[in-house]
């Protein structure tokens, strides 16, 4: 979080999603906006612990501010039922993993009058546990002005990074593409090291418990959703199957 003085607004910001990456915005943001979440299996008891209230689909949609966490499957059912609730200059964002099919559907979907920006908050659960500051976000400029969400976002302390839906997901294939399966194949491995372990190792396994326990939807978005992940996993997994035996 940032160490400027906090000024909340008395405007709220509607979060559509309320899992474990909807918690964690409401984390970061309820200092500076009041928090109205829907989801459709609501906590209460956690909303109040995060400052959030849980509130009806109609009531989060009503907002000046609409954040969608919701997974990339559910995204054009939610746009649709969101469309016509959307006050006039209200702003929407997403924070999917992937970008080209979310903002596809947005600028389908959405009306005119109303501001979108996409986002990915490059975090998660587990890697922002000890907070978020320097992290990545990356913002894709739909419509509207997409600068004031990077200005917030340089204020809570992340590291903006403007780039196009397309880009991103070029980008995401490899980064994120490549975590998850590697994360995944040495999860199936079920490796119990001794002592006698290095420090490539350990860090190797720390990046996959940042991942192993991702919801399976992420990893879905991730590794089926994004138009460029089967481009990467093919070529990894063709370079791997090339490689020499072992010698006897």
């Amino acid at each position: 979080m940032s160490d400027a003085p906090k000024r909340r607004s008395d405007r709220p910001v509607g979060l559509i999603g309320f899992g474990a990456f909807g918690q964690l915005i409401a984390k970061h943001l309820r200092a500076y906006f009041p928090v109205l979440a829907f989801d459709i299996a609501p906590d209460a008891a956690r909303a109040d612990a995060l400052g959030a209230t849980i509130v009806s689909f109609e009531v989060a949609a009503a907002c000046p501010i609409v954040i969608l966490a919701v997974p990339v499957s559910e995204m054009r059912g939610v746009a649709a039922r969101l469309a016509p609730l959307l006050k006039p200059d209200a702003l929407v964002l997403d924070v999917g993993s992937v970008k080209v099919e979310p903002v596809t559907i947005m600028r389908e979907i959405l009306p005119d009058h109303v501001e979108i920006v996409a986002t990915h908050p490059l975090l998660g659960p587990m890697s922002a546990r000890q907070g978020i500051r320097g992290a990545r976000i990356a913002i894709c400029p739909v419509r509207g002005r997409h600068a004031r969400v990077a200005a917030f976002c340089r204020r809570l302390g992340l590291d903006v990074i403007v780039t196009t839906p397309e880009q991103h997901d070029r980008d995401a294939a490899e980064v994120q593409g490549l975590t998850h399966l590697v994360a995944s194949l040495l999860t199936k491995m079920d490796l119990h090291p001794t002592r006698l372990t290095t420090k490539s190792f350990e860090l190797m396994m720390s990046a996959v418990d940042m991942v192993r326990n991702d919801a399976p939807e992420v990893r879905r978005a991730i590794l089926a959703a994004n138009p460029y992940a089967g481009d990467v996993l093919r070529r990894f997994k063709s370079l791997t199957s090339s490689l020499d035996d072992p010698p006897q």
